[in-house]
């Protein structure tokens, strides 16, 4: 699908009643099991897919290839719009940010998501106007292709500065980035205050303010229009492995041998190959 018409299905998924539920996939088995689920797009999650390799989220241990291949994966299996989790672009530059761009419509992607961190620890969060330069550059190069989701991590990263979360968003918007998103908003208040600030572009939120987990249907009516998941679901999935291994290491077969069946692996597999 040329990177526009999938752009422009992937945006529609964004403005219409209601928008979209995004789950972050983490293997190919996952997002085949999300799409059987009837989900009309996936996302990525740099921290699910860190994890699952053994290496730290946001602190570039994950190449952009690795990441990009990953995607493609999700992508090739499913037939869905995919939006790659991307980190800070993987890049020190606002011209290496434009390339990663460019690299993810090449492989298809039909959004990427950036955020103004540095991968350290020290220094978390990029100066204002790195972050706004950054975010012009990757929307210069995504020319309509590619929805660029623009984020900002004030909240995760010990900043609990509502206002310059609302500065970074509008002049993320106003640089060209088609979707905002800050993790993790206080309250729901801060995050009606957010939908306000940047309307009528869309909101991702990560499953909820950070007080309270909403329903969908309240989130919707907050004015949200994405709701992703993040590493949720690899978490919740690793939770039941834990739970299993500690059966298994109190002798229990039985609880820890429970789960989907290979028919149903396998069922799924085909309909990847389809």
């Amino acid at each position: 699908m040329p990177g526009s018409d999938l752009y422009e299905k992937f945006m529609a998924l964004h403005t219409r009643e209601g928008g979209l539920v995004m789950p972050n996939a983490w293997d190919g088995l996952s997002a085949l099991m999300l799409a059987d689920a009837g989900f009309e797009a996936l996302a990525t999650s740099s921290a699910a897919l860190a994890t699952s390799l053994g290496r730290s989220d946001g602190r570039h241990e994950v190449t952009r290839d690795e990441h990009l291949e990953h995607a493609q994966l999700l992508g090739r299996l499913t037939g869905l719009p995919v939006n790659g989790d991307f980190e800070d672009g993987y890049g020190d530059t606002p011209e290496d940010v434009a390339a990663t761009v460019e690299a993810a419509v090449e492989s298809g992607l039909a959004g990427i998501g950036l955020e103004d961190t540095t991968g350290n620890p020290h220094q978390p969060i990029r100066d204002f106007d790195d972050a706004v330069n950054r975010m012009r550059s990757a929307a210069g190069a995504a020319k309509g292709r590619i929805v660029i989701t623009g984020r900002t991590d004030n909240f995760i990263q010990g900043r609990p500065d509502l206002d310059d979360t609302i500065r970074r968003l509008t002049a993320f918007a106003e640089a060209g980035a088609d979707v905002l998103y800050a993790p993790y908003p206080p309250d729901r208040d801060a995050l009606t205050a957010i939908v306000t600030a940047v309307a009528p572009k869309p909101v991702n939120v990560l499953i909820s303010p950070a007080d309270k987990v909403l329903t969908v249907a309240e989130l919707q009516k907050a004015g949200v229009k994405r709701i992703s998941l993040g590493p949720a679901l690899y978490n919740h999935a690793m939770g039941a492995l834990e739970q299993a291994a500690k059966a298994l290491l109190a002798g229990d077969l039985a609880s820890s041998t429970t789960g989907i069946s290979f028919e149903r692996v396998s069922e799924l597999l085909a309909r990847g190959k389809e």
